[in-house]
């Protein structure tokens, strides 16, 4: 059985759908992103429709009713989604006057009055911190306590612990 198609030759059964190369799943800024913040990339790009970016709408408070996560978590991944590169508030929105905020998802291109802009992909430049080596509380030279010999049972100090080499192990076989 073959499917149907429409008259521009597209599947009739199939939608819109998300570009994801692997560039960008490949990259440390999407590898480094928590679980919502993914699902919220994923449903800013539902409500792009290929030529409204710089204005895709969604609330926090639209957002975590669909994702079914708090509206703190929605908060916070939208600060990483900007934070790595992958999101860019272009207007805040106004609770008082019923206005979302609007997006511009930097994997798409956008609109603008003069023409097209090319997509930014700002998420290409995000780096992770470099993390130090050891503690900064790594102690100096001078603050190590020297090795003492423990104490015996009775109190008394037991006698000092001489390094055994494998040379004087052997020997003492041989005798």
């Amino acid at each position: 059985m073959s499917r149907r198609r429409s008259p521009k030759g597209k599947r009739s059964d199939e939608g819109q759908f998300v570009y994801l190369p692997y560039a960008m799943i490949k990259s440390p800024a999407w590898r480094a992103l928590s679980g919502p913040a993914v699902k919220l990339w994923l449903e800013l790009h539902t409500r792009f429709n290929g030529g409204n970016n710089g204005k895709v709408f969604l609330s926090m408070n639209e957002a975590a009713e669909i994702l079914e996560i708090g509206k703190a978590t929605v908060q916070r991944a939208l600060e990483e989604l900007q934070d790595k590169g992958f999101l860019v508030l272009e207007r805040r929105g106004n609770w008082y006057h019923r206005r979302a905020h609007e997006w511009r998802l930097t994997t798409k291109a956008m609109q603008t009055r003069s023409g097209k802009k090319a997509a930014t992909n700002d998420w290409r430049f995000w780096q992770p911190q470099k993390t130090k080596r050891g503690s900064e509380s790594d102690p100096s030279p001078s603050s190590v306590v020297p090795f003492e010999n423990p104490k015996t049972t009775d109190g008394s100090i037991s006698e000092p612990v001489r390094p055994v080499s494998l040379r004087s192990v052997g020997s003492d076989l041989e005798h």
